[in-house]
């Protein structure tokens, strides 16, 4: 692909637009190739697609946005809006489709890409195709992380591209600790010079922020064992009436992914190897009622939305005169997150410790407050004030009111996805997404 682009004429703007679609295109496809054929389909999930859908998704999201909608061409596959469009076709009916074979379907998406590329020759790209080609971007971006989510939940092995990284340095004497936070006027949201951000991030507002503790890092495994081993998973005051329902259906008796081990002790599954618990890794792969119930026993709770993204993006003013209101797009500042900052883009193959990474510390000195593992707020995903639905309808608006606030990026999670903005969202069931938490308490004064 890389020897396409380099026979078109493009503007450094349109050949960084490129490499970025190529680069994209090349992760999906190192998610989905190794797959034999009845892998690319896998046993009807609810929770997760057949990869096979994946993979033809994200060229027909393209041709969609880019091709049919700036340049009003028609379907570069007339069939293709009844197989892949996520917002009509059912999930559980994509298990039962006929889909063209992985080599058609690599042919259909790769024609697509070209076309999109193609169009940016010799001129550079309007406001408009900036925005487009963006969304397309994140688009496909997020769904390579959902290809791993869907590896992981079907126990298939792990992607091959990611087996053969190092882990990172551990800072040991970082501390596990409470770290408090001022309260104060706070803006949450995006910010109009971001590059590109969701609906559902606009636009920075005023919130009214108490002051506030939380904890340094992502609860680890080490804690939430403590919490199963006391029997959290069988005492109902732990858990809010829907979290008790979801548990009795569930079956479970501790997290979805561990069993007991011939000794005794706790294992857990990765991919589709069985380890031992590591107490340092951050805990991952349960719901927001886990994560809740949890609080319920630590005699914590979850932050909010607000008191999450102030702890990553605010800082303190000199001599404790509040809140500096420039809020910052990562924790460690504006720049693009390094490999030195956060476990992102599949770098390592797998969590690390949650010591890890002190270059990525936000102001009040918490650390991977991006990547490594999403962490569940208290708060139900709804529009901000003034919201303004764009483009992309049926991505923030339909999720409204139903699902719950995920914060912060995992280690699958590009690079270019994530900010300290940026709001993910699930159903509180969901426990096959690469996601943890950390813990918050609420100050209060002296009377």
């Amino acid at each position: 692909m890389m020897d396409f682009i380099n026979r078109i004429e493009l503007t450094a703007h349109g050949q960084e637009i490129a490499q970025r679609l190529i680069d994209t295109r090349n992760r999906e496809l190192a998610l989905i190739l190794d797959l034999s054929e009845e892998q690319l389909i896998g046993p009807p999930n609810p929770t997760v697609e057949p990869p096979i859908w994946e993979l033809g998704h994200v060229g027909w999201f393209q041709d969609r946005w880019i091709l049919q909608n700036i340049d009003k061409r028609e379907p570069s596959d007339p069939k293709a809006d009844l197989l892949y469009h996520s917002f009509n076709v059912a999930n559980d009916a994509r298990w039962h489709l006929s889909y063209p074979s992985l080599g058609q379907t690599v042919e259909y998406i790769t024609d697509i890409l070209d076309k999109v590329i193609s169009r940016l020759a010799k001129r550079e790209p309007t406001v408009e195709e900036v925005y487009y080609y963006n969304l397309v971007l994140n688009h496909e971006e997020m769904h390579s992380e959902t290809m791993h989510h869907i590896r992981h939940t079907l126990s298939y092995p792990a992607p091959k591209f990611t087996l053969d990284s190092p882990r990172p340095l551990i800072d040991e004497g970082y501390a596990l600790e409470k770290i408090a936070i001022p309260g104060g006027v706070y803006r949450l949201g995006g910010l109009p010079e971001q590059v590109f951000i969701f609906d559902n991030e606009k636009w920075a507002h005023p919130v009214e922020v108490a002051p506030f503790l939380i904890s340094s890092t992502p609860v680890t495994f080490g804690q939430y064992q403590a919490f199963v081993n006391a029997g959290g998973y069988q005492e109902r005051s732990f858990w809010c009436a829907e979290g008790w329902g979801w548990l009795e259906n569930s079956g479970q008796d501790g997290p979805t992914y561990w069993k007991r081990g011939p000794e005794g002790g706790w294992r857990w599954r990765w991919f589709d190897r069985w380890r031992p618990i590591e107490d340092n890794l951050p805990m991952v792969n349960v719901n927001w009622y886990e994560a809740n119930a949890y609080c319920r026993w630590a005699d914590c709770r979850l932050p909010s939305e607000a008191e999450w993204e102030l702890a990553a993006s605010a800082a303190l003013l000199p001599e404790g005169q509040g809140i500096d209101t420039q809020k910052k797009w990562y924790p460690w500042g504006n720049q693009h997150p390094s490999e030195s900052q956060a476990n992102l883009n599949s770098r390592y193959g797998q969590i690390v410790d949650v010591r890890a990474f002190p270059e990525g510390d936000s102001a009040f000195g918490l650390r991977q407050m991006i990547g490594n593992v999403w962490e569940w707020t208290a708060d139900t995903f709804d529009a901000f004030p003034g919201y303004v639905i764009d483009p992309y309808d049926t991505y923030s608006k339909p999720s409204f009111g139903q699902q719950k606030v995920l914060r912060g990026g995992s280690w699958v999670t590009r690079p270019h996805v994530v900010r300290n903005s940026y709001r993910n969202f699930y159903t509180p069931d969901r426990n096959n997404i690469f996601a943890g938490f950390r813990t918050a308490h609420t100050i209060h004064a002296e009377k």
